[in-house]
């Protein structure tokens, strides 16, 4: 073959194999935007602020300021004192391993080591952060993602609904954020706070947002990983305690009424068993009937229990608890991940006032979940942003507020973005590190809890 017949062959081979690639599907760049349309705000993609996980301290007026971290506080559990008692007695074991080694021989080690040791689980109750999950941090490290959820682009919508933000509710100064608050019958505002362990964590603010009522750890115990909290028909406060696997009913005077599960046992609700553990339970909704429903939400986060060889807990899977208002079982049923009808998580969680439809908010899988007060499949509404909270307004539509996204956004009842409210993430006036749950009083004000920050933001209604 000579050169020239060569180079003709070489040039359609070369045709081919373009026209080939060009067949195939390109990549599109994604969109960094989009405009107002169809009864939706216009939105846009911001930078995620760094997580300040509860360290902020926050003064009477709102404002926020991020001291250094303490030498003291740990992350991860790094045992710096115990390197030597760890290889002496945990074969070298380190992290969270290590600390179960460590406590089991807390007579053989160190001092230093005890100290450590103690002091990491006062701040943590000694358990584990998340693991064994895809919403745990580090879960894509190998290019194909973000590392850790703060590298995220955030969706934030166009502020539409002219909403005012103020800060009246001033919580006594210390670490600690605040995941949820709760409005009784007689317009009190109960704020649930993330405190370290001897400090109150429950407060209730009066008229002219007065503190009159603190709830300490020696009535309530100390929650570890407080979530969410909602109000009953007869005032009294129900607490969902994350970590320890227990949801409290405090009367309206502050004292404990009722426990739920079993403290610090993690596991499946089995009726026929006379088994009635919790796990992970992060929200409570009350029908209007008094029926209530838990939902337990980190079931796939922190910590994994499927790991462990206690025969209580294996089920691994979110759930929706259904008793009556005498806490007597009724139903139950089941995310399982994948499909229509699923759920990973359950972060939100509200009844339509309309119809006693429950809306479960699947946080880290961007959707809303709507069933039967029986448990019957309805529908799944996907959306842009984290649903982290669910409720509904007096005239019955629904809201959502996106946790680190940093609003809250109001819907249709086919999930469509129509308001916005709130300036992104962020510690200014108007943002969020994370917009948790919320509740309206009678003039459908919004009050909205931040988890990363010890604050409650007032999201006064325009006048009519």
């Amino acid at each position: 073959m000579n050169r020239r017949h060569f180079g003709w062959i070489a040039a359609v081979a070369l045709g081919m194999l373009f026209s080939a690639i060009s067949a195939f599907p390109q990549t599109e760049t994604p969109a960094t935007s989009g405009p107002a349309e169809d009864g939706s705000p216009a939105w846009f993609l911001q930078k995620s602020y760094p997580d300040l996980a509860g360290r902020t301290l926050v003064a009477p007026d709102g404002h926020v300021t991020v001291p250094p971290r303490p030498a003291t506080e740990h992350r991860g559990a790094p045992l710096a004192a115990c390197s030597d008692d760890m290889v002496k007695l945990c074969g070298g074991q380190t992290g969270w391993e290590a600390m179960d080694c460590l406590r089991q021989n807390s007579e053989r080690v160190s001092e230093k080591c005890q100290s450590e040791v103690a002091e990491i689980v006062a701040s943590t109750g000694g358990l584990p952060p998340c693991g064994n999950s895809p919403v745990c941090d580090n879960r894509m490290a190998n290019g194909v993602g973000p590392q850790n959820r703060g590298q995220l682009q955030r969706v934030e919508w166009e502020q539409n609904l002219g909403y005012t933000f103020a800060y009246p509710d001033a919580l006594p100064e210390g670490l600690g954020g605040v995941p949820s608050v709760a409005l009784d019958s007689k317009g009190d505002l109960w704020v649930r706070k993330r405190s370290p362990a001897g400090t109150a964590q429950l407060y209730e603010f009066g008229p002219g947002h007065k503190l009159i009522r603190t709830v300490g750890d020696d009535v309530i115990g100390h929650a570890y990983k407080a979530h969410g909290m909602a109000i009953d028909a007869h005032d009294n406060v129900w607490l969902c305690n994350a970590t320890l696997a227990i949801v409290q009913e405090v009367s309206p005077e502050g004292k404990l009424l009722k426990t739920i599960g079993v403290r610090g046992h993690r596991g499946d609700w089995i009726e026929s068993k006379g088994q009635r553990l919790l796990w992970q339970p992060l929200m409570i909704a009350f029908a209007s009937d008094g029926d209530m429903f838990i939902a337990e939400g980190h079931g796939n986060e922190s910590p994994n229990d499927t790991d462990s060889n206690d025969p209580a807990n294996v089920a691994g899977a979110a759930r929706i608890i259904h008793l009556d208002k005498d806490g007597n079982y009724i139903n139950q049923w089941y995310g399982d991940n994948v499909g229509q009808g699923k759920f990973s998580s359950i972060h939100g969680l509200a009844i339509d006032p309309r119809n006693g439809d429950v809306w479960i908010g699947d946080r880290e899988q961007y959707r809303i979940v709507v069933y039967t007060a029986n448990g019957q499949f309805v529908k799944t509404l996907q959306m842009r942003n984290l649903v982290c909270a669910l409720n509904f307004d007096h005239e019955g539509n629904p809201w959502m507020a996106s946790g680190q996204d940093g609003q809250v956004l109001k819907l249709n009842r086919d999930g469509k973005v129509v308001g916005a409210i709130g300036k992104g993430m962020g510690i200014e006036k108007g943002q969020f590190i994370e917009a948790s749950y919320f509740v309206f009083d009678d003039r459908d004000d919004l009050y909205v809890a931040d988890t990363g920050i010890g604050r409650v933001t007032k999201m006064v209604a325009p006048k009519k």
